[in-house]
Protein backbone atom coordinates (compact mmCIF):
# COMPACT_ATOMS: atom_id res chain seq x y z
CA UNK A 1 0.00 0.00 0.00
CA UNK A 2 1.29 3.15 -1.26
CA UNK A 3 1.05 5.45 1.92
CA UNK A 4 4.15 7.68 1.02
CA UNK A 5 2.20 10.63 -1.05
CA UNK A 6 -1.57 11.61 -0.38
CA UNK A 7 -3.82 9.42 -2.94
CA UNK A 8 -4.64 12.50 -4.80
CA UNK A 9 -7.49 12.06 -7.46
CA UNK A 10 -7.86 14.83 -10.08
CA UNK A 11 -7.49 16.02 -13.24
CA UNK A 12 -4.85 17.75 -15.87
CA UNK A 13 -5.68 21.45 -16.55
CA UNK A 14 -3.85 21.82 -19.74
CA UNK A 15 -4.08 25.33 -21.06
CA UNK A 16 -0.44 25.80 -20.72
CA UNK A 17 0.81 22.59 -21.81
CA UNK A 18 1.86 23.68 -25.80
CA UNK A 19 2.45 26.39 -28.20
CA UNK A 20 -1.05 27.51 -28.66
CA UNK A 21 -1.88 27.66 -24.94
CA UNK A 22 -2.59 30.47 -22.84
CA UNK A 23 -2.38 29.85 -19.00
CA UNK A 24 -5.96 31.08 -18.67
CA UNK A 25 -6.92 29.02 -16.67
CA UNK A 26 -11.07 28.80 -15.70
CA UNK A 27 -11.91 29.25 -11.80
CA UNK A 28 -15.05 27.16 -12.29
CA UNK A 29 -12.91 24.35 -13.04
CA UNK A 30 -11.08 24.51 -9.86
CA UNK A 31 -14.39 24.88 -7.93
CA UNK A 32 -16.22 21.97 -9.78
CA UNK A 33 -13.00 19.93 -9.30
CA UNK A 34 -13.20 20.19 -5.28
CA UNK A 35 -17.07 20.67 -5.18
CA UNK A 36 -16.95 16.99 -6.74
CA UNK A 37 -15.02 15.72 -3.97
CA UNK A 38 -11.46 15.48 -5.60
CA UNK A 39 -8.02 17.00 -4.14
CA UNK A 40 -5.54 17.39 -7.20
CA UNK A 41 -5.03 19.27 -10.28
CA UNK A 42 -1.67 18.31 -12.98
CA UNK A 43 -0.89 21.59 -15.32
CA UNK A 44 1.22 21.06 -18.09
CA UNK A 45 3.63 23.45 -18.51
CA UNK A 46 5.18 24.79 -22.04
CA UNK A 47 8.49 26.55 -20.80
CA UNK A 48 8.43 28.32 -24.36
CA UNK A 49 5.56 30.50 -23.10
CA UNK A 50 7.42 32.07 -20.54
CA UNK A 51 10.43 32.60 -22.63
CA UNK A 52 11.17 35.92 -24.37
CA UNK A 53 12.52 35.65 -28.12
CA UNK A 54 13.75 32.67 -27.92
CA UNK A 55 16.55 33.01 -25.23
CA UNK A 56 16.17 30.02 -22.43
CA UNK A 57 17.18 32.69 -20.03
CA UNK A 58 14.98 35.74 -21.01
CA UNK A 59 11.84 35.13 -18.58
CA UNK A 60 8.41 36.61 -19.45
CA UNK A 61 7.23 37.61 -16.06
CA UNK A 62 3.49 37.80 -17.13
CA UNK A 63 3.29 33.76 -18.19
CA UNK A 64 4.37 33.02 -14.55
CA UNK A 65 1.79 35.27 -12.82
CA UNK A 66 -0.81 33.12 -14.40
CA UNK A 67 0.84 29.97 -13.16
CA UNK A 68 1.05 32.23 -9.67
CA UNK A 69 -2.89 32.77 -9.91
CA UNK A 70 -3.42 28.92 -10.20
CA UNK A 71 -1.28 28.08 -7.79
CA UNK A 72 -3.15 30.64 -5.47
CA UNK A 73 -6.76 29.06 -7.25
CA UNK A 74 -5.56 25.79 -5.68
CA UNK A 75 -5.29 27.01 -2.25
CA UNK A 76 -8.50 28.43 -2.33
CA UNK A 77 -10.51 25.20 -3.26
CA UNK A 78 -8.06 22.75 -1.49
CA UNK A 79 -6.80 21.46 -4.62
CA UNK A 80 -2.84 20.46 -4.88
CA UNK A 81 -1.64 21.63 -7.55
CA UNK A 82 1.70 19.39 -9.58
CA UNK A 83 3.70 21.44 -11.56
CA UNK A 84 5.06 19.70 -14.86
CA UNK A 85 7.51 20.94 -17.51
CA UNK A 86 5.37 19.08 -20.66
CA UNK A 87 7.96 21.09 -23.19
CA UNK A 88 11.14 21.18 -20.91
CA UNK A 89 14.62 22.56 -22.71
CA UNK A 90 15.74 20.11 -24.95
CA UNK A 91 12.31 17.85 -24.79
CA UNK A 92 9.20 17.23 -25.35
CA UNK A 93 6.67 14.52 -25.55
CA UNK A 94 4.60 16.44 -28.24
CA UNK A 95 6.39 17.01 -32.04
CA UNK A 96 4.99 21.20 -32.31
CA UNK A 97 8.53 22.38 -32.76
CA UNK A 98 11.95 21.28 -32.83
CA UNK A 99 13.87 21.89 -29.64
CA UNK A 100 17.44 23.29 -29.86
CA UNK A 101 19.03 21.20 -27.74
CA UNK A 102 18.68 17.62 -26.32
CA UNK A 103 18.14 17.58 -22.87
CA UNK A 104 19.77 13.81 -22.44
CA UNK A 105 22.61 14.43 -24.15
CA UNK A 106 23.83 17.86 -24.40
CA UNK A 107 24.82 20.19 -21.14
CA UNK A 108 23.33 23.19 -22.43
CA UNK A 109 19.64 21.73 -22.69
CA UNK A 110 20.43 20.10 -18.69
CA UNK A 111 21.96 23.81 -17.97
CA UNK A 112 18.76 25.47 -18.97
CA UNK A 113 16.16 22.65 -17.53
CA UNK A 114 17.85 22.89 -14.72
CA UNK A 115 17.73 27.26 -14.69
CA UNK A 116 13.96 26.84 -14.84
CA UNK A 117 13.09 24.63 -12.15
CA UNK A 118 15.87 27.04 -10.43
CA UNK A 119 13.14 30.32 -11.41
CA UNK A 120 10.26 27.60 -9.81
CA UNK A 121 12.04 26.72 -6.75
CA UNK A 122 13.01 30.41 -5.72
CA UNK A 123 9.64 31.58 -6.90
CA UNK A 124 7.47 28.87 -5.03
CA UNK A 125 10.08 28.32 -1.79
CA UNK A 126 7.13 29.65 0.75
CA UNK A 127 4.37 26.96 -0.73
CA UNK A 128 4.57 24.08 1.16
CA UNK A 129 4.87 20.65 -0.48
CA UNK A 130 1.05 19.26 0.47
CA UNK A 131 -0.39 21.75 -1.67
CA UNK A 132 2.70 22.27 -4.43
CA UNK A 133 4.48 19.67 -6.41
CA UNK A 134 7.34 19.44 -8.70
CA UNK A 135 6.80 17.16 -11.79
CA UNK A 136 10.15 17.44 -13.77
CA UNK A 137 9.47 16.04 -16.92
CA UNK A 138 6.57 14.69 -18.93
CA UNK A 139 7.06 11.29 -20.05
CA UNK A 140 10.66 10.61 -21.13
CA UNK A 141 11.43 8.05 -23.97
CA UNK A 142 12.06 4.89 -24.35
CA UNK A 143 15.50 4.05 -23.11
CA UNK A 144 17.86 4.14 -26.64
CA UNK A 145 15.63 6.57 -28.49
CA UNK A 146 16.73 10.56 -28.82
CA UNK A 147 20.01 9.49 -27.16
CA UNK A 148 18.85 8.46 -23.83
CA UNK A 149 19.36 5.92 -21.54
CA UNK A 150 18.24 5.11 -17.60
CA UNK A 151 21.93 6.09 -16.97
CA UNK A 152 21.72 9.73 -18.70
CA UNK A 153 18.20 9.97 -17.75
CA UNK A 154 18.89 9.15 -13.48
CA UNK A 155 21.99 11.66 -14.48
CA UNK A 156 19.72 14.55 -15.38
CA UNK A 157 16.59 14.08 -13.03
CA UNK A 158 19.68 14.39 -10.28
CA UNK A 159 20.90 17.41 -11.76
CA UNK A 160 17.18 19.13 -11.62
CA UNK A 161 16.53 17.54 -7.74
CA UNK A 162 19.72 18.99 -6.70
CA UNK A 163 18.83 22.60 -8.33
CA UNK A 164 15.57 22.90 -6.82
CA UNK A 165 16.61 21.63 -3.79
CA UNK A 166 19.39 24.47 -3.32
CA UNK A 167 16.71 26.70 -3.29
CA UNK A 168 13.53 24.41 -2.02
CA UNK A 169 15.12 21.37 0.42
CA UNK A 170 12.02 20.25 1.14
CA UNK A 171 9.67 20.82 -2.08
CA UNK A 172 8.06 17.30 -3.19
CA UNK A 173 9.57 16.18 -6.74
CA UNK A 174 7.40 13.33 -8.73
CA UNK A 175 9.70 11.65 -12.14
CA UNK A 176 8.07 10.16 -14.62
CA UNK A 177 8.01 6.72 -15.64
CA UNK A 178 10.22 6.24 -19.26
CA UNK A 179 8.88 4.81 -21.99
CA UNK A 180 6.27 7.62 -21.92
CA UNK A 181 5.43 6.95 -18.49
CA UNK A 182 4.83 3.27 -18.77
CA UNK A 183 8.16 1.73 -16.83
CA UNK A 184 9.08 2.52 -13.31
CA UNK A 185 12.86 3.39 -12.34
CA UNK A 186 13.98 1.62 -9.61
CA UNK A 187 17.16 3.35 -10.10
CA UNK A 188 15.96 6.22 -8.54
CA UNK A 189 15.16 5.33 -5.19
CA UNK A 190 17.95 7.10 -3.83
CA UNK A 191 16.80 10.05 -4.52
CA UNK A 192 13.61 10.66 -2.32
CA UNK A 193 11.49 11.47 -5.55
CA UNK A 194 8.12 10.30 -6.16
CA UNK A 195 7.05 8.86 -9.42
CA UNK A 196 4.44 8.67 -12.11
CA UNK A 197 2.87 6.07 -13.94
CA UNK A 198 0.13 6.50 -16.94
CA UNK A 199 -3.09 4.81 -17.60
CA UNK A 200 -3.13 4.53 -21.48
CA UNK A 201 -2.39 1.17 -21.54
CA UNK A 202 -3.30 -1.08 -23.77
CA UNK A 203 -2.77 1.66 -26.32
CA UNK A 204 -6.15 0.06 -28.45
CA UNK A 205 -8.46 0.74 -26.03
CA UNK A 206 -6.76 4.24 -24.91
CA UNK A 207 -5.96 5.99 -28.23
CA UNK A 208 -8.18 4.51 -30.62
CA UNK A 209 -8.48 6.84 -33.62
CA UNK A 210 -6.38 9.30 -32.35
CA UNK A 211 -4.30 10.24 -35.21
CA UNK A 212 -0.86 11.75 -33.47
CA UNK A 213 -0.31 7.76 -32.59
CA UNK A 214 -1.98 6.79 -36.08
CA UNK A 215 -4.64 5.32 -33.79
CA UNK A 216 -7.22 5.41 -37.21
CA UNK A 217 -5.13 2.14 -37.93
CA UNK A 218 -6.04 0.45 -34.40
CA UNK A 219 -8.58 -2.12 -34.55
CA UNK A 220 -12.34 -1.73 -33.05
CA UNK A 221 -11.70 -1.52 -29.36
CA UNK A 222 -12.93 -4.29 -27.15
CA UNK A 223 -12.05 -4.79 -23.14
CA UNK A 224 -11.23 -7.38 -22.18
CA UNK A 225 -9.12 -8.39 -25.29
CA UNK A 226 -7.96 -4.93 -25.71
CA UNK A 227 -5.41 -4.96 -28.45
CA UNK A 228 -1.91 -3.60 -27.29
CA UNK A 229 0.34 -3.40 -30.16
CA UNK A 230 1.24 -7.20 -31.03
CA UNK A 231 -1.01 -8.98 -28.34
CA UNK A 232 -4.56 -8.65 -26.69
CA UNK A 233 -4.89 -7.51 -22.80
CA UNK A 234 -7.17 -8.34 -20.00
CA UNK A 235 -7.28 -7.40 -16.08
CA UNK A 236 -4.52 -9.68 -15.69
CA UNK A 237 -2.41 -7.94 -18.33
CA UNK A 238 -3.04 -4.79 -16.08
CA UNK A 239 -2.04 -6.09 -13.05
CA UNK A 240 0.93 -7.43 -14.47
CA UNK A 241 1.99 -3.89 -15.96
CA UNK A 242 1.01 -1.58 -12.38
CA UNK A 243 3.42 -4.41 -10.24
CA UNK A 244 7.07 -2.99 -10.64
CA UNK A 245 5.10 0.58 -9.53
CA UNK A 246 3.00 -0.99 -7.06
CA UNK A 247 6.48 -2.96 -5.91
CA UNK A 248 8.46 0.73 -5.38
CA UNK A 249 5.14 2.11 -3.57
CA UNK A 250 5.96 -1.23 -1.27
CA UNK A 251 9.46 -0.23 -1.16
CA UNK A 252 8.32 3.50 0.69
CA UNK A 253 8.23 5.09 -2.52
CA UNK A 254 5.48 7.83 -2.99
CA UNK A 255 3.65 6.72 -6.43
CA UNK A 256 0.90 8.49 -8.37
CA UNK A 257 -0.74 8.37 -11.73
CA UNK A 258 0.07 11.40 -13.48
CA UNK A 259 -2.54 11.10 -16.81
CA UNK A 260 -4.48 8.33 -17.86
CA UNK A 261 -8.11 8.44 -19.90
CA UNK A 262 -9.48 7.50 -23.35
CA UNK A 263 -10.32 9.23 -26.03
CA UNK A 264 -13.73 10.06 -27.34
CA UNK A 265 -13.71 7.43 -30.39
CA UNK A 266 -13.46 4.58 -27.52
CA UNK A 267 -16.53 2.83 -27.33
CA UNK A 268 -18.22 5.02 -24.14
CA UNK A 269 -18.83 1.37 -22.41
CA UNK A 270 -16.20 0.08 -23.26
CA UNK A 271 -14.23 3.05 -21.71
CA UNK A 272 -15.50 2.64 -18.81
CA UNK A 273 -15.06 -0.90 -18.44
CA UNK A 274 -11.54 -0.63 -19.09
CA UNK A 275 -10.85 2.56 -16.55
CA UNK A 276 -12.74 0.50 -13.94
CA UNK A 277 -10.34 -2.13 -13.67
CA UNK A 278 -7.63 0.53 -13.63
CA UNK A 279 -8.88 2.22 -11.06
CA UNK A 280 -9.43 -0.85 -8.94
CA UNK A 281 -5.81 -1.76 -9.61
CA UNK A 282 -4.40 1.37 -8.54
CA UNK A 283 -6.95 2.38 -5.26
CA UNK A 284 -5.83 -1.46 -3.91
CA UNK A 285 -1.86 -0.39 -3.67
CA UNK A 286 -3.14 3.26 -2.64
CA UNK A 287 -2.32 4.90 -5.86
CA UNK A 288 -4.15 7.99 -6.54
CA UNK A 289 -4.47 9.29 -10.61
CA UNK A 290 -5.12 12.67 -12.37
CA UNK A 291 -7.32 12.27 -15.71
CA UNK A 292 -6.09 13.36 -18.42
CA UNK A 293 -8.32 16.14 -18.92
CA UNK A 294 -11.05 17.54 -17.43
CA UNK A 295 -12.71 19.22 -20.45
CA UNK A 296 -11.63 17.95 -23.88
CA UNK A 297 -11.74 15.03 -25.68
CA UNK A 298 -10.58 12.11 -23.01
CA UNK A 299 -12.59 14.05 -19.85
CA UNK A 300 -16.26 14.57 -18.48
CA UNK A 301 -16.77 17.33 -19.82
CA UNK A 302 -17.26 18.75 -23.29
CA UNK A 303 -15.89 15.48 -24.01
CA UNK A 304 -17.23 15.18 -27.79
CA UNK A 305 -18.19 11.82 -27.60
CA UNK A 306 -21.28 10.59 -30.13
CA UNK A 307 -22.30 7.35 -27.58
CA UNK A 308 -22.98 9.72 -24.25
CA UNK A 309 -26.70 11.24 -22.91
CA UNK A 310 -24.48 14.54 -21.72
CA UNK A 311 -26.12 16.38 -18.71
CA UNK A 312 -26.31 20.29 -19.26
CA UNK A 313 -23.90 21.75 -16.77
CA UNK A 314 -23.64 25.23 -16.36
CA UNK A 315 -23.50 25.61 -20.51
CA UNK A 316 -20.94 22.44 -20.90
CA UNK A 317 -21.64 18.92 -21.61
CA UNK A 318 -21.21 16.83 -18.37
CA UNK A 319 -20.52 13.38 -18.51
CA UNK A 320 -22.29 12.14 -15.77
CA UNK A 321 -21.65 8.26 -15.52
CA UNK A 322 -17.88 8.78 -15.87
CA UNK A 323 -17.90 11.26 -13.34
CA UNK A 324 -19.62 9.23 -11.42
CA UNK A 325 -17.13 6.10 -11.99
CA UNK A 326 -14.47 8.72 -11.10
CA UNK A 327 -16.38 9.69 -7.67
CA UNK A 328 -15.87 5.73 -6.71
CA UNK A 329 -12.35 5.88 -6.33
Amino acid sequence: MQKSIPRWRGFNLPEMSSLSGRGDWNEDDFRWIADWGFDFVRLPLCYLLWIEDGDAYKIHEPTLEKIDRAIELGKRYGLHVCLNFHRAPGYSVNYETAEPFNLWTDRRAQQAFCFHWEVFAKRYSHVPSKRLSFNLVNEPPMPGLMGMTRQNHAWVIRLAADAIRKYDPDRLIIVDGVTWGREACPELSCLGVAQSCRAYSPIGVSHYKASWVFGEYFPKPAWPNGWELFKTWNRSDLENFYAPWINLARQGIGVHCGEGGAYCHTPHKIALSWFRDVLEILTAAGIGYALWNFRGDFGILDSNRKDVEYEDWYGHKLDRKFLSLLQEF
